[in-house]
């Protein structure tokens, strides 16, 4: 990969707002195209990480990643969804999350977004 080519990863990340049912699981999948739009790209060597934020208890949390060549899958899963907004609304809270890769040494954050996380009203918890 020419180092040229990685300078123009980045310039903006793409925003995106994840729906999360409070304690379920929830998998999200990032594809990488090469400028065809069709074709994945070869990210053979990538390294990811993957966390969101939850201001009004100051936690991060890891999220789970399952790379693969050309995409990834980040999961949220159900052990700490569960614990993501109080009581029954619609909406019970709202963290914010990016996706970072590091490419041989250059770092690059290709996903901020929003995770939404909705009242689990079937066996939920507060």
């Amino acid at each position: 990969m020419a180092n040229s080519k990685t300078e123009i990863f980045g310039a903006n990340p793409m925003s995106i707002k994840w729906v999360v049912v409070r304690g379920d699981t929830s998998p999200l999948r990032i594809e990488f195209y090469e400028d065809d739009e069709v074709t994945l790209y070869d990210t053979t060597g990538w390294a990811y990480q993957s966390s969101t934020y939850d201001v009004t208890g100051d936690v991060i949390d890891e999220l789970e990643i399952n790379a693969h060549n050309g995409y990834v899958e980040i999961t949220a899963t159900p052990d700490i969804t569960q614990y993501w907004g109080t009581g029954y609304r619609s909406v019970v809270a709202e963290l914010p999350f990016d996706l970072q890769v590091t490419i041989d040494d250059i770092i690059w954050t290709p996903v901020i977004g929003t995770i939404t996380v909705i009242g689990d009203i079937t066996g939920g918890s507060l």
